[in-house]
């Protein structure tokens, strides 16, 4: 079995020789062999009878595996995150002018606006929380086990607007009556649970990316 790795490994790094990240991808589909191994519980006498095609079939062949790892070499770790980082600031600014502009001007498309998204608090959370599901996914996918360091970086810098909407709110910065129709008790206590939940998720989906990407 140590030689069908060896010779399936030996093969994708041919293929992967004019990739920049082509020692991390070889690391990673090591960990993938050595899992799907663990994973199958193969006896002595079966690992004997694995043949180089039955590692194809599960992994896929290193010419392939190499063309789409080679298409995607202009997505950088650094790319992902500051992708993710601006799609949450963007989020925050939409949301803060359209609250200023709700509380400083009576435009009757601000007001309709405003009255139908205080009116679906729950829904509005579902779709960042898959925002949040979808950021782990991607760089699961995108970069395997060396993602996970880069999941917790992203997730750092992209909660930044969140916990300083949170600060400026409590310490009155931002009048809190702006926010009259949401801050209630419940809906506080629902901000910080949620809060709570969104790495978890993340790194849920960052799991499930990474076996996708096998």
């Amino acid at each position: 079995m140590d030689q069908l790795k060896i010779e399936y490994l030996t093969k994708l790094d041919n293929e992967l020789r004019r990739h920049p990240n082509r020692e991390s991808i070889l690391e990673e589909y090591e960990i993938h062999l050595e899992e799907m191994i663990a994973e199958l519980q193969f006896t002595k006498d079966e690992i004997e009878e694995v043949s180089n095609r039955d590692i194809t079939e599960r992994l896929g062949d290193p010419q392939e595996i190499a063309r789409l790892w080679l298409e995607e070499k202009s997505v950088t770790p650094d790319n992902m995150k500051w992708l993710f980082i601006s799609y949450n600031i963007l989020i925050f600014l939409g949301g803060g002018l359209l609250t200023l502009f709700y509380n400083m001007y009576e435009w009757s498309w601000v007001q309709n606006i405003w009255i139908i998204l205080t009116s679906i608090p729950v829904f509005i959370s579902v779709i960042y929380l898959f925002f949040w599901a979808l950021l782990g996914y991607e760089i699961g996918k995108g970069f395997g086990y060396k993602g996970h360091s880069l999941l917790r970086k992203t997730f750092i810098f992209s909660l930044v607007p969140n916990i300083t909407l949170m600060l400026l709110v409590v310490f009155e910065i931002i009048p809190q009556d702006w926010f009259a129709p949401l801050l209630s008790h419940e809906f506080i206590l629902s901000c910080i649970a949620f809060t709570i939940i969104l790495y978890p998720i993340s790194y849920l989906s960052y799991k499930w990316g990474r076996r996708a990407s096998v």
